[in-house]
């Protein structure tokens, strides 16, 4: 029978923290058994479930033809049930009730790359998280019902491969040309960590003991052509597992740990117990095919997505304002992983940037939330920076605050606690807490309110006294949804340094109220606070943030000859990069001389030694912050094209500082071995390139040609490659021409191809329709939509021209077909309301006229958020 015989009942909208109530039943065990045709899939569902709390039996379901049902063997009757769009629902069902249905589902339609669906011609596979399940059958789809899942997957024998969770217990023909596998995950799980995989796909296998002694057997499945590009991802998952060991005390559970590769994927990657679906440009790692940059986050993804199996699988969220919960301290995992492949400095300061980049921007515009939100409409729309990269600065500062012993102790208090339960943030909290003797109670607030704070500081050195006086206030900006803003913890990492020989000084201190410095970090809790180092016999240079020890917006009163002399003589990497940052914004942004960061950024003592001593950090102290970024300081009146042209003669400046230098780096450096020296050496050669393009010397569009037919490297490929089309040399065309031709049939080389063309400084709404509507242009597979939307936003002066058309029209053809991926590429406009007239006023006309052509909740309810304002 089709649900559209029953009326539909619309619900609330809106979903609240505050309203969350156990559910009345939970499921014991469920066996599912999954059949795949051409043109349908029969899913057969049995549940045995039990009576938690007064309530009707409610079963979650969206898209699917129910055939039957019945309860305790006996088939319902119509009127026995309640059924709509969403929902199956039993009055009075018996305290152990076993539940079958039989429905229908047709995942070679479907769209939205949620539940089932199929990826390809030959590749079907799942994506549940958050609500997806519900898709594929009638279940209490929700992450605090974990149960004992046996699958069944049956299919054509043209797709060999038949996976599901846990371990397989039985194979054998299904008749007729068909196959079946059966799995069993012995683990209890939520719905959303569900996953099976049906294709024809080959396999890297390898192994892994762990510090148990079981013997895990690994598998990466893709396509035939893409296995020799599984190994980095194989040594990463080793990594990954032998890390958690040492650093967390975390073995695998299971024998097995699959990952599957598919390009048709809305996520990075997803953490199915034991099954990780992986969207290819998270597994498939290889130096002629792919980037340093993409090799280094295929590694990041792979730790994450394993780190999972118990900050997340596990122990998983009680509900899904939880999010944060799982996926902050993930990504803090992750982060401290990446940070053993190349240095601790580079890797903060990557991270960072990210941060700055995407988080920061949300937080101080019409999207932003808390970490845990207290509502939502739709619960994809929160996969966000503030949840994820915010969520993960919380638990670093909580992490920096307790010191790596406590912090452990704490953290194997939370899985001893917690282990196979649906928790919140207060639980891992209360953990932490007991767990290492330091109360955290108050970094709940970090969690429950939005905005990024702004921590305003001011220093006063009394010669006579020989005394350093440092006093801090914090505040936030008032949000319309959060009336009543509290002071939040905030770790103040610090270290003072003589201004006349640049040494760094011990630190002796008394905090004029509660909490002193200790071991460089200074604790502030307060609105208002003061510290005094005493002993401080010469003049001080503060350095403050160090490692940037809170997510804070810091305004200090640095003079730009002291943010020149932490660059210079900073022992903290990612401090020398803020001061670079920071000296950068004061030029760009306040219009102060350059002169003073030309000089500290080629002093002897900085670039020429460090591009020796450590190539990679010499690479980014040579950033400038992207446009965009720019563009997210400015609150009102934001002239892209004013932006852009200051930015471009700051990058000009910096060209013509180093007469020459640029061709002897180019010429004298060779790549070693070693992976994060090299990935920096190819770093600095590529800006040497851009640096000697913007001199005006013609004939580094030769060398650029060279590097790029004769490497086989992809970041020095694509270097060259962007030295050559954005600006328009002559060997532009040939060289997008032979691209094409090596890479053709490599998705993720394409869509790098795409984006080097969607980035060109003078893309035109022309150029970026071309590129729309090349055959190799696929609006099925997000990664594509992504090569060339994410290149045209790589210009914001394109953006806010052209560009507001271009993602409106892809929020409208999405909004029904995939409003998952609508929804985040509409997001690119979030900040229109900071714009200069009249570019202000006609975007925001554009986004008012889309309202009425969107009907996902998804897009409805980012674009109802961005013009709240």
């Amino acid at each position: 029978m089709n649900i559209a015989a029953h009326p539909v009942v619309e619900a609330d909208q809106t979903v609240y923290l505050k309203d969350y109530q156990k559910p009345s039943f939970l499921v014991d065990s469920i066996q599912l058994d999954i059949q795949v045709f051409d043109d349908k899939t029969h899913v057969y569902a049995k549940l045995d479930m039990q009576r938690q709390t007064a309530g009707d039996l409610v079963l979650l379901g969206r898209d699917l033809q129910l055939q039957s049902i019945k309860v305790n063997g006996q088939v319902l009757a119509e009127n026995e049930y309640q059924l709509d769009t969403e929902q199956l629902s039993i009055a009075n069902a018996p305290e152990h009730a076993v539940i079958e249905t039989h429905v229908i589902i047709h995942p070679e339609s479907n769209t939205q790359l949620e539940g089932l669906y199929l990826a390809g011609g030959d590749l079907f596979v799942t994506q549940n998280e958050p609500e997806g399940f519900r898709k594929i059958t009638f279940y209490p789809d929700r992450p605090d019902v974990l149960s004992v899942f046996t699958t069944r997957v049956e299919a054509d024998k043209k797709f060999p491969v038949l996976l599901a969770n846990g371990n397989l217990i039985e194979a054998g023909e299904a008749g007729e040309g068909r196959h079946y596998t059966v799995w069993q995950d012995p683990t209890k799980k939520p719905a959303y960590l569900f996953a099976c995989v049906i294709g024809d796909l080959a396999v890297l296998k390898d192994s892994y003991v762990t510090s148990e002694g079981r013997n895990v057997a690994l598998e990466i499945y893709a396509e035939e052509k893409d296995i020799a590009k599984c190994h980095i991802a194989m040594e990463a998952l080793k990594h990954s597992m032998r890390w958690d060991e040492e650093h967390y005390g975390r073995p695998y559970d299971l024998d097995n740990y699959m990952i599957v590769a598919t390009s048709a994927f809305n996520m990075g990657a997803m953490e199915n117990k034991g099954l990780n679906i992986f969207n290819t440009s998270c597994v498939l790692a290889d130096e002629e095919y792919t980037t340093d940059a993409a090799i280094m986050r295929v590694q990041s993804v792979i730790a994450h997505e394993y780190f999972h199996n118990w900050t997340g699988n596990r122990i998983t969220c009680r509900d899904w304002f939880q999010l944060c919960l799982k996926e902050g301290l993930t990504v803090f995992r992750d982060q401290s992983f990446s940070e053993d492949l190349q240095s601790a400095a580079v890797q903060r300061i990557d991270d960072v940037a990210v941060l700055k980049a995407h988080q920061f921007p949300e937080d101080s515009g019409p999207l932003s939330h808390p970490p845990r939100p207290d509502h939502f409409v739709e619960i994809n729309n929160f996969y966000t920076a503030t949840v994820y990269e915010k969520g993960a600065e919380i638990n670093r500062m909580m992490a920096t605050l307790l010191g790596k012993e406590k912090f452990r102790a704490g953290t194997d208090e939370y899985f001893k606690r917690h282990d196979g339960q649906a928790v919140t943030v207060e639980d891992w909290v209360a953990a932490l807490t007991a767990g290492s003797g330091v109360d955290l109670s108050s970094f709940l607030i970090w969690y429950n309110q939005p905005g990024t704070p702004k921590l305003e500081a001011q220093g006063e050195y009394d010669a006579t006294a020989q005394t350093y006086r440092l006093s801090l206030k914090q505040s936030l900006k008032a949000h319309p949804k959060y009336p009543n803003l509290k002071a939040v913890p905030i770790p103040v990492a610090l270290a003072l340094f003589n201004k006349a020989s640049g040494e760094q000084l011990v630190l002796n201190s008394d905090a004029l109220f509660e909490n002193a410095v200790k071991d460089g970090v200074y604790l502030f809790d307060q609105d208002e606070a003061v510290i005094e180092f005493t002993g401080v016999k010469a003049q001080p240079v503060v350095s403050l943030l160090r490692s940037f020890s809170a997510p804070v917006n810091l305004e200090f009163n640095y003079s730009d000859e002291e943010l020149a002399f932490l660059l210079q003589y900073e022992t903290n990497g990612f401090n020398q990069w803020q001061a670079a940052q920071s000296l950068v914004e004061n030029i760009l942004l306040k219009d102060h001389d350059a002169q003073i960061y030309l000089d500290a950024i080629s002093s002897p003592k900085l670039l020429p030694q460090l591009v020796c001593k450590d190539p990679l950090l010499a690479s980014r102290l040579l950033d400038v912050p992207a446009e965009g970024y720019l563009g997210s300081r400015i609150d009102e009146n934001y002239n892209p094209a004013m932006i852009q042209e200051k930015r471009n003669a700051l990058l000009t400046a910096v060209a013509l500082s180093f007469t020459g230098f640029w061709k002897n780096i180019y010429q004298t450096l060779e790549a070693p071995a070693e992976f994060s020296q090299a990935m920096g050496v190819r770093a600095l050669k590529n800006i040497a390139l851009n640096m000697m393009a913007r001199q005006g010397d013609e004939s580094v569009f030769d060398l650029a040609f060279e590097q790029f037919k004769t490497t086989q490297n992809m970041s020095e490929r694509l270097g060259a490659l962007k030295v050559l089309v954005w600006n328009d040399a002559p060997q532009a065309k040939e060289a997008l021409a032979d691209f094409y031709a090596r890479f053709k049939g490599e998705a993720l080389s394409m869509d790098q191809w795409f984006m080097v063309q969607a980035a060109h400084p003078k893309a035109t709404a022309e150029s970026i329709q071309a590129l729309t509507q090349h055959p190799d242009y696929d609006l099925k597979v997000p990664n594509r939509i992504r090569a060339v939307s994410g290149g045209l936003n790589a210009n914001p002066v394109n953006t806010w021209s052209f560009g507001v058309q271009h993602f409106i029209g892809l929020a409208k053809y999405l909004d029904e077909k995939n409003p998952i991926v609508g929804s985040r590429l509409l997001q690119a406009l979030s900040r229109w309301y900071t714009l200069a007239e009249p570019q202000r006023s006609v975007v925001k006309a554009e986004l008012e006229a889309l309202k009425p052509q969107v009907k996902s909740k998804n897009v409805s309810e980012t674009l109802n958020s961005m013009l709240s304002v």
